[in-house]
């Protein structure tokens, strides 16, 4: 539905909390200054204002824009705690950077979540460790193959990078989800995966040999392949009517 990119680059203080650099003794390496946490909390904060604007109910925004005009404009309300706009209102689920249980907790406590909405992001650090922004994925994951994705589900990704830059993905379910994943599975679950990264909800696939199209399914899904071919072969014929048309005016 929505992808929301924030770069803060261009402070100094921004672009050196996270550096590749060598030790004295040669060593490459990454250093991780102790301003991360605020760095990281500014980027997040231009994040949500940007994606806040297009995903949060009218009455939400207004809530913001209000606690932000008193504080700026008219100097009120300075003892308080900002307004944090309730983001349960627009999402279902939440994949949170899993960067250590210091950043999981500020998530909770800030965004006034519960530990449910915690869960996949808890998981994932308990069971993979820090494993960077690719955590959000681990916790998509973990949320499938539990079922907890059902149609009409709205999911919101978020994640850090050095830089210091912040990105958001918004997805919405199509369909009920809950399909066995890899990084998820016990031992004894593993002989229900196909050859597919993904897996499959049932043994039946596995009863017979997978064609191309069955693997395909379990990838992308049919629907979505064939749309994109036909949409490729529309495009494709309007081009090469497109450049007949311009070889006739060219001859004319």
């Amino acid at each position: 539905m929505h992808t929301v990119r924030s770069h803060i680059g261009s402070k100094d203080q921004a672009y050196e909390c996270v550096f590749q650099q060598e030790d004295n003794e040669g060593y490459t390496g990454v250093k991780l200054d102790k301003t991360l946490m605020t760095v990281a909390g500014e980027a997040l904060k231009k994040n949500i204002e940007v994606l806040g604007s297009v995903v949060l109910p009218l009455s939400e925004q207004i809530k913001y824009v209000w606690d932000q005009f008193l504080r700026k404009k008219m100097g009120k309300r300075k003892d308080r705690p900002p307004y944090v706009p309730n983001f349960k209102k627009a999402f279902d689920h939440y994949c949170f950077h899993a960067g250590g249980r210091g950043v999981l907790d500020a998530m909770l406590e800030n965004m006034s979540l519960t530990e449910d909405h915690m869960k996949p992001s808890r998981q994932t650090l308990h069971h993979y460790g820090n494993t960077s922004s690719s955590s959000v994925w681990y916790e998509l994951a973990w949320m499938e193959s539990y079922g907890r994705v059902k149609k009409g589900d709205v999911v919101w990704q978020i994640a850090f990078g050095s830089g210091f830059k912040c990105n958001s993905a918004v997805w919405r379910a199509l369909k009920n989800n809950k399909k066995l994943h890899r990084a998820w599975t016990t031992e004894s679950e593993k002989p229900l995966l196909s050859r597919s990264y993904k897996g499959i909800e049932t043994e039946s696939l596995l009863e017979r040999e997978e064609g191309a199209e069955e693997l395909a399914d379990a990838h992308y899904g049919l629907e979505a392949m064939n749309s994109f071919r036909s949409s490729f072969r529309r495009r494709r014929r309007q081009g090469s009517s497109e450049e007949g048309d311009a070889l006739i005016k060219k001859s004319k």
